[in-house]
């Protein structure tokens, strides 16, 4: 029976230090890049002292962003370690933009994609100081997009330029790779990016889009489609489940 138990307990400690062991080593790979390592010590005490004022645990368990393309803002909301509901935790402006509002479908359209995505790659080495790739095109996208050229490499990069991506400038890039790493090194393999046409809460923002899509019947119910996650987490501070029927339309639980 004791070696049963013992058993049982080291393979309890296996577990529980193997994914610790996972969790840091995620961080000390990306901070065994001299840019990262630098970047972490430049950007991280200030990013503590942030939580700190928020009441929010050091450092992030979950991360959840989303843009909005006519408000050119991004949002960054997170969950601390014994967190259930997503806190609001800053806003980045996006500082450039490309293309009009509605969602790409093609490659060169030079359209920043509207939609659900979720971080697929932290590339230190950007042309753009650091970037964090979105996985377009998505479920929906490979449905509705050019099946042949449906057009890819869409990031959250540095700098400001952009030719269909989402720049918001080196400081805001710097910080959103950290949080980013440790959300990852936490367990969230896919930290999720909503991008909306427009704040809907803002009425301003509200009759823009009203008045962009009343020729576009098509356009006006993907707009509409997406509206439907935000007011969602708008009520409950916790991510919706999105999944993709055939016809390749959200469909939001």
């Amino acid at each position: 029976m004791k070696l049963k138990h013992s058993f049982v307990a080291l393979l309890l400690l296996y577990f529980v230090t193997g994914s610790s062991f996972a969790q840091n080593s995620f961080v000390q790979n990306q901070k065994s890049m001299v840019k990262i390592a630098e970047v972490f010590n430049r950007e991280e005490d200030s990013l503590i002292k942030e939580f700190k004022a928020k009441q929010i645990s050091w450092p992030p368990k979950a991360l959840y962003i989303r843009t909005f393309k006519y408000d050119r803002i991004m949002e960054i909301w997170v969950k601390g370690k014994n967190g259930n509901s997503f806190q609001y935790l800053k806003s980045y402006p996006i500082c450039m933009q490309s293309g009009t509002m509605g969602p790409k479908r093609v490659e060169g359209d030079y359209q920043v994609p509207e939609g659900f995505y979720y971080i697929n790659e932290f590339n230190p080495n950007s042309n753009y100081h650091l970037s964090l790739g979105l996985n377009y095109p998505n479920a929906s996208d490979r449905i509705l997009s050019d099946p042949g050229q449906p057009g890819s490499d869409i990031y959250i990069h540095g700098n400001c330029v952009s030719t269909g991506c989402i720049p918001i400038n080196d400081l805001p890039i710097e910080e959103l790779y950290i949080m980013g790493t440790y959300a990852r090194a936490n367990g969230q393999d896919f930290i999720p990016v909503h991008v909306f046409p427009v704040k809907y809460d803002v009425k301003r923002s509200m009759d823009y889009l009203t008045q962009a899509v009343k020729d576009n019947k098509e356009l006006k119910k993907f707009a509409f489609s997406l509206k439907e996650a935000f007011d969602l987490f708008e009520e409950k501070k916790q991510l919706p489940v999105i999944m993709v029927n055939k016809k390749g339309e959200y469909v939001i639980n």
